[in-house]
């Protein structure tokens, strides 16, 4: 799925093969599949932390804009590309609504 795909409306959540550990406000994340560890800054560890259960993107982002000093447009752009990155990594699985 490109990140032209994922919007404020795409659901997101982390896979059941990673295995992840906090440390201090850091995130290590290891696929399970292909043994390839991953590290998390802070806001990225949040991140990880809100999509243990499935959401939306934009749910994601409204809780990161409300905890960090960051415009929404901004963390709606940084937010879309990690997970972007985290799917394209196998970490998690994003679904998109289908219109009826």
């Amino acid at each position: 799925m490109s990140a032209a795909e994922i919007n404020r409306s795409s659901r997101v959540a982390a896979t059941t093969e990673v295995a992840s550990a906090e440390l201090q406000d850091e995130a290590v994340l290891l696929n399970l599949k292909d043994g390839v560890y991953y590290g998390l800054n802070p806001v990225g560890s949040r991140v990880w932390e809100l999509v243990q259960e499935p959401r939306t993107v934009g749910e994601v982002c409204d809780t990161i804009a409300s905890e960090y000093d960051v415009e929404p447009d901004r963390c709606e752009r940084d937010v879309v590309s990690l997970v972007q990155e985290l799917a394209a990594s196998g970490l998690v699985e994003v679904e998109n609504e289908t219109a009826p």
